[in-house]
């Protein structure tokens, strides 16, 4: 693997494994981007932090790497419904974090479909 695609394999394995770890250190904030129609949310966000741990290690392995990329990238496309109703509330949660309305679709449409691509880049059987 070439030394740029392994740097890129390591801060994305760090970057879920810590955000997977602070579902658990601080779960409100994830609470609040639940869409209210989905039910379960302590579960939903605990589910959450707990993939994305085990896809962020999987990745660390060769044996396990292409499927904890998939993993990912279909752990992405179900939070989707979570930006969106991010953008519904304006972006900004109440007693919670408020950014500018524009912040949810840059999310959803620029920072999400980079994520996904990726982690694509490592689910590819190389």
């Amino acid at each position: 693997m070439k030394k740029l695609n392994i740097v890129g394999l390591y801060l994305m394995s760090v970057l879920y494994i810590l955000a997977g770890i602070n579902h658990f250190i601080r779960p409100d904030g994830y609470l609040r981007l639940i869409p209210e129609y989905l039910p379960f949310h302590e579960q939903l966000n605990i589910s959450a932090g707990f993939f994305e741990v085990v896809f962020g290690m999987g990745l660390l392995f060769r044996k396990t790497r292409h499927l904890a990329a998939w993993g990912i990238i279909l752990m992405l496309i179900a939070f989707i419904p979570a930006h969106v109703y991010f953008i519904q509330l304006d972006s900004c949660i109440e007693n919670g974090i408020c950014l500018p309305p524009w912040t949810g679709w840059f999310r959803l449409v620029i920072i999400h479909p980079v994520l996904i691509a990726w982690a694509y880049l490592y689910a590819l059987k190389i």
